[in-house]
């Protein structure tokens, strides 16, 4: 997966309520939640976001409540991509089963900073820096990981294996 976008650098320790504040989890349409995105943040943060933007956040990020409702969030905002120096684990396997390509990177998280045009390849495990010049080298995403990306999430997943158990 190759994508193309500008950094929106968040902070460490971002919460799901951050994300997705309790408020707006009358629904689980992925626009509308997308609409809401960072609300809990900054009021208006993704009026600044365009398709296939990329968020750049700190330690910890997706820490707090385990709901799925964060990264539905974040991708109905149209970013596909979250690179972080770390994720919290529960938020981690839910960006996964929900479709979110999620990629850490440590202490290179420095090296980005807000609206620099990044290009990311989940496949070669890296993370090109137009702004910088740089290019930062990342783990891959495992197959397995991959799979569950490909078909949109752990649902569609799912539903694909079930399907090719019937033929």
């Amino acid at each position: 997966m190759l994508v193309n976008g500008n950094a929106h650098k968040v902070g460490a320790h971002i919460d799901t309520d951050a994300i997705i504040p309790a408020r707006f989890l009358v629904t689980t349409d992925t626009k509308v939640l997308g609409s809401n995105c960072m609300e809990g943040l900054e009021p208006g943060w993704v009026k600044r976001v365009h398709q296939n933007d990329i968020m750049v956040a700190g330690e910890n990020f997706g820490c707090g409540s385990s709901r799925e409702h964060a990264p539905i969030a974040i991708l109905g905002a149209g970013i596909p991509v979250v690179v972080a120096k770390s994720f919290a684990r529960i938020f981690y396997r839910n960006g996964f089963n929900m479709g979110l390509v999620l990629l850490e990177v440590g202490n290179d998280i420095d090296k980005f900073s807000d609206g620099d045009k990044l290009e990311v390849d989940t496949e070669a495990g890296s993370i090109k820096n137009f702004t910088t010049g740089e290019t930062i080298i990342c783990a891959k995403v495992p197959p397995f990981m991959q799979e569950l990306l490909d078909a949109g999430g752990l649902v569609p997943y799912v539903r694909k294996r079930l399907a090719e158990k019937k033929q």
